[in-house]
């Protein structure tokens, strides 16, 4: 796949989604070329296709988690997507962080591999990864909360702002942005019982024979791992992130009325073409939270970062910083 040309992107970016005065707010930038591969003996030994499932009690739940990269400086946790487990996360973009990261993912309350029942709130969602963190006894972590877990990162932040570090939300928005919310097929698709392959290339990626080819390679990463989706989201706890979801999608319950809080470093970024969240709703996230810098991707969709694993890798990295490892 040839390097994604991002400058010329960001003109198109600036004409379709912005006028003058809202990138003067907006903190806009593009991604720079991908640093030299990690190399193999910098990384763990067992990358995220083989890597050991944990398990962790709290209280009565007990948490499923897998940890990547040498457990030193402030953990990088992640959040999962609608209907997402820890076995939906990218081993390419996993494996890339965690060579400089230590990486923590896991499946909150009531999701696929962990005990208990999901709660049907958004704030349930987030006091529940915050036990989560708080009983792996971390004081501060960074945050990446990918599409609903976008929205759970957020109100974990706003819940515990000392806890948090940085924030990176990744394909996700406010919950409610007036003229760029989701879209009556994207839903349907969404919530069939059973999504097909076909189903998620639609969701995830642009309808473009490069963002679909990306989308297949995507999938085959997903599948090497031998006990990959052993265990999956049920009915019930999908239907409790709809619940959660619905707490924040009104004009009067939308995020934007409370991000202004965050004053944490934020980066937001997003695929140009995102059917699940439209991707105005990076932009509109991004104007509101005051220390908040956005990258909008060519090309891809609401999976844009599995797309471009290295090269939003190297954005991640970079914005983590001074936590990194050489």
């Amino acid at each position: 796949m040839k390097s994604p040309r991002f400058t010329s992107f960001r003109r198109a970016a600036v004409v379709a989604f912005a006028s003058t005065a809202m990138l003067s707010i907006l903190n806009i930038s593009v991604p720079a070329a991908p640093a030299t591969p990690v190399e193999k003996n910098q990384a763990a030994a067992c990358g995220a296709a083989c890597v050991e499932t944990q398990s962790l009690n709290v209280g009565d739940v007990a948490y499923a988690y897998r940890s990547l990269g040498a457990p030193s400086g402030t953990p990088l946790i992640l959040l999962n997507r609608f209907r997402g487990t820890m076995d939906e996360w990218d081993p390419a973009f996993l494996d890339y962080v965690a060579a400089h990261r230590h990486v923590i993912i896991f499946d909150n309350v009531g999701v696929a591999r962990s005990a208990g029942e999901a709660p049907p709130s958004m704030s349930g969602w987030a006091k529940n990864a915050g036990a989560f963190i708080d009983g792996l006894g971390f004081q501060q972590v960074d945050l990446l909360g990918f599409s609903f877990g976008g929205l759970v990162a957020q109100e974990l932040t706003l819940q515990h702002p000392d806890l948090v570090r940085k924030l990176i939300i990744v394909g996700s928005g406010a919950g409610y942005v007036e003229g760029a919310n989701l879209s009556a097929k994207a839903i349907e698709v969404a919530t069939k019982p059973t999504n097909s392959d076909e189903d998620f290339l639609y969701l995830f990626f642009k309808d473009t024979p490069t963002s679909q080819a990306a989308g297949r390679a995507h999938l085959a990463r997903l599948r090497e791992r031998k006990d990959a989706f052993a265990k999956l989201v049920s009915e019930k706890t999908w239907k409790a992130m709809l619940s959660a979801g619905s707490d924040v999608s009104t004009p009067e319950t939308s995020l934007l009325n409370r991000v202004g809080s965050i004053q944490q470093p934020v980066l937001v970024a997003n695929g140009n073409e995102d059917v699940m969240i439209p991707t105005f709703q990076s932009y509109a996230l991004a104007q509101a939270i005051p220390n908040a810098q956005l990258i909008i991707y060519p090309d891809s969709g609401h999976a844009f970062l599995f797309q471009y694993p290295r090269e939003f890798g190297d954005e991640v990295i970079r914005f983590l910083g001074d936590e990194a490892r050489p």
